[in-house]
């Protein structure tokens, strides 16, 4: 787990096999049932966990560590790293996603940058849906109007400045809302212009349009998209769905 306090210090915990915690400890067995200080840097801002960290500062610089297997890092190796260490830049916004050893992040210009394992066309990049490698450094997506993005298992989700939203990855529960199952390497746009946040969740995406309705799409096989049943195992749902009710006052994906 990692957590940044107000004071702008960053904390983690729980295990740390490969170095996860960013407490340059290498391949320490070691757990932590507390929360353990990160440095002294007290310039943390965002931060996230997936198999190691991935936080910004206020300056606008982000920085990674942990497992490194398929380049997730961003440092052109495949090296484990139990510290922090920079991607390079300095215009990184608070919008960044890691998921399955993929991982995205929007710059405050707009540019969308991926890096990572690549399956099933997961990074965006157009290189098929069966890559031979992965990417080991931050590659753009074309386009300079991202504004959101979020990533379930192996699909990606993405929201532009002009209300447009936009899908890629894995798609075998129509979770790239295409009315299909067909895997997607490169962005393909949802249908509409007026989505505002998103979310995704697994193999299930949430989706709310400036009017405040909800929308879902994805796997179906526990109730999870909100239609008062149970679809049968296995059953998908490839185009979004109003989640019902007069109620439209949802401010985000899954959240009122």
């Amino acid at each position: 787990s990692i957590a940044v306090k107000t004071d702008g210090t960053l904390w983690t915990w729980g295990g740390n096999e490969t170095g996860e915690l960013g407490l340059n400890e290498g391949g320490n067995p070691s757990k932590y049932s507390s929360p353990v200080q990160v440095g002294s840097d007290t310039t943390w801002s965002t931060a996230i966990m997936d198999d190691g960290g991935m936080v910004t500062k206020t300056d606008g610089t982000l920085w990674v560590w942990g497992v490194n297997t398929y380049g997730q890092l961003g440092q052109n190796s495949r090296t484990h790293l139990s510290s922090p260490v920079q991607i390079p830049g300095t215009n990184w916004s608070s919008n960044f996603i890691a998921c399955n050893d993929n991982r995205f992040a929007i710059k405050t210009d707009g540019t969308l940058w991926a890096w990572g394992i690549n399956n099933a066309g997961g990074l965006g990049l157009n290189q098929g849906s069966y890559p031979s490698t992965s990417i080991s450094s931050p590659t753009q997506i074309p386009g300079t109007t991202w504004a959101n993005i979020d990533a379930g298992d192996e699909g990606t989700i993405a929201v532009k400045t002009d209300g447009t939203l936009w899908t890629w990855g894995l798609n075998n529960f129509g979770q790239g809302a295409q009315n299909n199952t067909t895997k997607y390497s490169s962005p393909v746009q949802v249908p509409g212009t007026t989505w505002k946040e998103i979310t995704s969740m697994n193999y299930n995406m949430y989706a709310c349009k400036t009017d405040g309705t909800l929308w879902a799409w994805g796997l179906y096989d526990y109730g999870q998209l909100g239609q008062n049943n149970r679809a049968p195992d296995n059953v998908g749902y490839s185009s979004p769905i109003q989640i019902p009710g007069k109620d439209t006052t949802f401010i985000a994906g899954g959240t009122k």
